[in-house]
């Protein structure tokens, strides 16, 4: 098994495996529903990987939490991650994506960006992502079929279109919301509170719509992809379909997820950066 030593001034020493690979570490910025979940599972153990180090904001708070794990990781700051990690995982709110991911692209390690929807206010990260051999990396998220959409991007796309429909509690407290002064609490029937490009729902939706954006760079981009989302008092899970129009192929897809402990967020978009997480060192690899 590989495993870690931290020496007298907690430096983590990577061990290398029988392949002669050393472990790749990684860490996590923010320990909500998400990150607790990815911070089990390394724990637990993936392939190749290491849990080196987290950032919270509270760290009293998640305490009891870190000293349950097997190998307690690192409680470090924000830009201090790059230098403890290989891979730093963003699970935090899209205001703070720019101070997760652009200490970790500099040093030329790779990001995982959950909060999507942040990365098109400060697309130049993928330029410093580039220039200093950084990766960023999106993962599924709570959507199936960004394989498809990855394919059929690299023939001719026409059109891409998704409709969401959330619970009520999901919604709650979007800008897009409160800045209409939209009342969605006493509904009896589905409403639509918006149609329109996967840029424009990101802004409106921060913490609903990573999903969107994820689609829309997996294909056509955020201006050409077009979202509808409704409130729908009838549905307990978060619903999305999707509709392509390629050269290579017409499809459809839905999928209705289960919502974490955070009601904005799908039990599944943890689990979707968990199987990124594993396509790192794994010695099989199925999916592009």
């Amino acid at each position: 098994m590989i495993r870690y030593d931290i020496n007298p001034v907690g430096k983590w020493d990577a061990m290398t495996d029988q392949r002669g690979q050393s472990e790749l570490r990684v860490a996590i910025a923010g320990l909500g529903s998400i990150g607790t979940k990815i911070a089990t599972a390394l724990d637990h153990g993936i392939e190749g990987l290491a849990l080196s180090a987290v950032a919270v904001r509270d760290p009293a708070k998640h305490q009891a939490f870190l000293d349950g794990l097997n190998r307690p990781p690192q409680v470090l700051s924000l830009d201090q991650l790059g230098d403890a990690a290989d891979i730093v995982v963003e699970c935090a709110p899209s205001s703070q994506l720019r101070a997760i991911v652009e200490p970790a692209v500099k040093r030329g390690k790779a990001a995982v960006v959950v909060s999507v929807g942040g990365l098109l206010d400060n697309f130049d990260l993928v330029d410093l992502a580039r220039a200093n051999g950084g990766r960023i990396l999106v993962p599924t998220g709570a959507l199936i079929g960004l394989d498809a959409v990855n394919a059929a991007a690299v023939g001719t796309i026409h059109s891409v279109k998704m409709v969401t429909r959330k619970p009520i509690d999901g919604l709650k407290g979007a800008p897009f919301i409160v800045q209409n002064n939209i009342d969605i609490d006493n509904l009896r029937e589905p409403l639509k509170l918006f149609e329109g490009t996967a840029r424009e729902a990101a802004k409106g939706f921060p913490a609903n719509l990573n999903v969107a954006v994820a689609l829309s760079l997996a294909g056509v981009g955020p201006d050409r992809t077009m979202v509808q989302i409704w409130a729908d008092p009838t549905v307990t899970r978060n619903v999305h379909r999707i509709e392509v129009e390629a050269d290579s192929a017409r499809f459809s897809m839905s999928i209705e997820n289960i919502p974490s402990d955070n009601p904005k967020t799908g039990l599944i978009t943890a689990l979707s950066v968990i199987a990124l997480l594993r396509k790192q060192r794994a010695t099989l690899c199925v999916g592009t």
